[in-house]
């Protein structure tokens, strides 16, 4: 069967190789037909789903997830129920109705859009589509790596993701174990109030986050994945959490460089380089030389012209 994501380029973006003084490649998932990475795990999940007989989606999430599974939804013809906490935008769910699929709002959460979806999941014939925490989706996710090798002219020395609940982390990192990057690190970039990765690395176990504050709302998984963590183990990852105005700043010069929108939840990584910090990590002795970096450009359907100027006036950034 043909995966649902598409292709995506990959190229050098001037404007960061200047400032990293090495070549900065993009990969840019913000162009996927629902506008972000999940496709890619999530098309994976829902045509295997598919394959096993299921003849109704049922997906939790006021965002991209949601998104891209009405998209598969839609591709595979077959009928998708999304829930969303009522703290989801209405042009969201109205997104969401134009892709075909059902929206129910439930709660004030993303926990309580789960609960009743888990609930619906029980039906005959339904399957259940999590955000980020399922192998196919992981598997699925892994096929950006697989890509960027094929398209990069050398192995990057550094590949930068954000992290939310850890699905795009876990793919990634499953498809540069397949490639054979298992010596290249990994920057796993948060913003401050949606930082569950990092706080449980500090912890050393999973920590849940009381509430997510932050203003990357896709960021927001109070858990991450226990396959997130236990990838810590394995690989070299540095975990560092950004504060919203670097995210949103760093969304700001993407804008500019590039004449792309994307949301917080992706500027975190972007912030990776327009905040300079691979060279703050080589002065403390955490990366050696870098030759090159590879971005995932990860995307996301929360941005427009008018929530960046609601941010940076939320911000003091105006």
């Amino acid at each position: 069967m043909e995966p649902l994501h598409i292709k995506t380029p990959l190229f050098e973006s001037h404007a960061m190789t200047k400032l990293a003084g090495f070549p900065v490649y993009l990969k840019l998932e913000n162009v996927q037909p629902p506008g972000s990475f999940k496709i890619r795990g999530i098309g994976n999940l829902c045509q295997k789903a598919m394959q096993r007989g299921c003849n109704h989606m049922v997906c939790s999430s006021g965002g991209n997830a949601g998104l891209a599974a009405a998209y598969a939804a839609k591709k595979l013809k077959i009928p998708c129920t999304v829930i969303v906490p009522g703290s989801t935008p209405m042009f969201i769910v109205e997104r969401l109705r134009e892709e075909g699929a059902t929206v129910e709002i439930c709660g004030s959460s993303w926990d309580d859009a789960d609960a009743r979806t888990l609930t619906l999941a029980e039906q005959p014939g339904y399957a259940y589509i999590p955000p980020f925490n399922h192998p196919d989706i992981w598997e699925g996710v892994a096929s950006v790596i697989h890509e960027s090798a094929a398209q990069l002219p050398e192995k990057p020395s550094i590949v930068v993701v954000s992290v939310g609940g850890g699905g795009l982390l876990s793919g990634v990192l499953q498809g540069m174990h397949s490639v054979g990057w298992t010596d290249v690190p990994v920057v796993a970039m948060e913003t401050k109030g949606a930082d569950s990765f990092n706080a449980s690395v500090q912890a050393g176990k999973l920590v849940t986050l009381d509430a997510i504050t932050s203003v990357a709302k896709c960021l927001g998984a109070r858990r991450v994945a226990t396959n997130a963590l236990e990838w810590t183990k394995n690989h070299k990852i540095i975990s560092h959490v950004c504060s919203d105005k670097e995210a949103v700043l760093a969304c700001d010069k993407f804008a500019d460089d590039h004449r792309m929108l994307v949301e917080p939840a992706c500027g975190a990584a972007l912030a990776c380089v327009y905040e300079r910090l691979f060279k703050v990590w080589q002065e403390q002795g955490k990366l050696g030389e870098l030759k090159s970096a590879l971005v995932i450009v990860c995307g996301g359907n929360l941005v427009s012209l008018k929530a960046m100027k609601e941010w940076k006036d939320q911000l003091g950034l105006s």
